[in-house]
Order: C-alpha cells, then sequence, then structure tokens
C-alpha cells in the first residue's frame, strides 16, 4: 500500500516507484504530478524502416553532404553519427 503524500503529489504510486529508483524528490513530484505523462523520449522510427527516398530526404534536411553518392546503409550510418 502506498503512502499518502498529501495534496503535493497526484499519483502517490508512482512517486514512490520513483524515489526508489533513486530520483529526487522534485523530480519524482514532477513526474507523479503531470497530467498526461509521454513515452520516454521522443524517439523516432528506426532508421531500417525507413526507405531510401526518406533517408535522402531527411539527409538533406539535416545538411549532410555528397548524399546523392550514398546507397541506403551509407545514408543511415550518415544519420546516425550526425
Amino acid at each position: 500500500m502506498s503512502q499518502d503524500h498529501g495534496k503535493s503529489v497526484k499519483n502517490d504510486r508512482q512517486y514512490e516507484a520513483l524515489r526508489e529508483e533513486g530520483a529526487s524528490k522534485e523530480k519524482a513530484a514532477r513526474i507523479a504530478n503531470a497530467d498526461k505523462p509521454g513515452k520516454k523520449g521522443g524517439k523516432s522510427d528506426p532508421y531500417d524502416d525507413w526507405s531510401y527516398e526518406d533517408l535522402y530526404e531527411k539527409a538533406r534536411d539535416v545538411g549532410i553532404e555528397d548524399r546523392s553518392k550514398m546507397n541506403k546503409a551509407q545514408l543511415k550510418r550518415a544519420l546516425r553519427s550526425h
């Protein structure tokens, strides 16, 4: 059973789990009080699932030079190291 942390914490169970993982009181309270907690990170689809055309467009958008000479594997490598 989770402890009641008063009005300052909306989700006591989540707060306690975060504290046990080592999160500070402030961070645990901020996360436990979030209205709609999102997914961790802003992960994009893995480049392995992208088409050559999509990889080429992304490389153009981020300014990778010589992209027209690259094959799909080279574009993925260039984007990951950019």
